[in-house]
């Protein structure tokens, strides 16, 4: 289990196998995949088990990189994930977070992911990074901007109207 970052609150690291109960908990809340398009892909803990093997491991080995577990210090407990991914879809890295709605509010996302910017910025061959939110999700906005982003443009994907923020690393 390798840790990626820390702060006052959070440990940041890998997944790791042991975590798919944790996945399906953060996930199971339909108000968590609202503006995700993730929406039923995460109903059971095997499904959690695939995303982790599937998606997330094979990340770590092919690039070296993937959404990484928030462990709350306190309690030792994964609440959701952050960082990046390879977002072959529209050919940028995506800085991505997602919580349980228990941990909502309390500016968890935006700590977790300025420590994953710090990190990437001391430790990852990242130029640029990109963060997508769908207009009506102003929370996700919210931490976008307290992550230093810029309004790059709002486009149409599907059902979505998006904005698309950006920052460069170096």
């Amino acid at each position: 289990m390798k840790i990626i970052t820390q702060t006052p609150r959070l440990i940041i690291r890998e997944f790791n196998l042991s975590d798919a109960q944790a996945v399906y908990d953060f996930n199971a809340p339909k108000e968590v995949n609202l503006y995700t398009g993730d929406a039923g892909m995460c109903e059971s803990v095997n499904d959690a088990q695939k995303i982790i093997t599937d998606i997330w491991l094979k990340e770590y080995q092919s690039i070296g990189f993937g959404r990484w577990a928030v462990v709350l210090k306190e309690t030792g407990k994964v609440i959701g994930f952050c960082g990046f991914k390879n977002e072959t879809r529209i050919n940028e890295i995506d800085i991505g977070y997602r919580l349980h709605p228990d941990f909502w509010g309390r500016g968890l996302a935006t700590e977790a992911n300025k420590a994953c910017i710090e990190y990437a910025k001391q430790h990852m061959a990242l130029n640029f990074v990109v963060g997508d939110a769908v207009a009506e999700n102003t929370a996700s906005i919210n931490i976008l901007r307290k992550l230093g982003m810029h309004f790059i443009k709002t486009y149409q994907e599907k059902d979505w109207l998006l904005h698309r923020y950006g920052m460069n690393l170096r």
